[in-house]
């Protein structure tokens, strides 16, 4: 199932995406985050709970994409309450790009990072009945430096270089319980 979130009367709306050209909206003020509280709290599946919400009606899905109305997958009402973090180096050339990034006069020393990598190629791989290295754990903002697509990406006056770059990410909600469930990824 592959869903969008967008605009309609200034508010989150979630949709189903039926094909290349349209979208049927789902029934529910709020959006995925919503969806996925609502989800949570029934102890229904994603599925299940959008199933009985489905609208009759299409929307144009490049109709969206020109006005702009498209929002990233999950969004909270305060951006505040949405963390943005990552994990781990995932290959051998990222692992030497930040070791170069913290090089320091002794380079006998490791740095940070690359104790972090070497711990994860030495245990990230456990066998059967242990533990595994813990990956390296990483914050990167709040859901203020989320850009919606199609959305200009801002850039300080003071920064040197900018650029964008892609990532798969899991999407997240955490329950009143205090659990993580992962809604999905985008």
């Amino acid at each position: 199932m592959r869903l969008i979130q967008y605009l309609e009367e200034g508010q989150p709306r979630a949709a189903l995406v039926e094909s290349d050209d349209a979208v049927r909206p789902i029934r529910l003020a709020g959006g995925t985050y919503a969806l996925a509280r609502l989800a949570i709290a029934s102890r229904q599946s994603l599925s299940a709970v959008i199933d009985v919400r489905l609208d009759d009606d299409l929307i144009d899905y490049q109709q969206l994409i020109d006005e702009r109305r498209l929002l990233p997958p999950l969004t909270h009402d305060d951006p505040a309450h949405c963390l943005v973090t990552g994990t781990g180096l995932t290959h051998l050339g990222s692992a030497d790009t930040r070791a170069s990034m913290h090089a320091q006069a002794d380079e006998s020393e490791l740095t940070d990072s690359m104790r972090m990598f070497k711990l994860g190629v030495e245990g990230g791989k456990p066998t059967a009945g242990a533990a595994g290295a813990q990956p390296e754990w990483f914050y990167k903002g709040d859901g203020d430096c989320v850009v919606a697509p199609e959305a200009p990406m801002p850039v300080p006056a003071f920064a040197e270089d900018a650029g964008e770059e892609p990532e798969l990410a899991g999407l997240y909600v955490i329950g009143d319980d205090g659990r993580p469930w992962r809604v999905g990824y985008a």
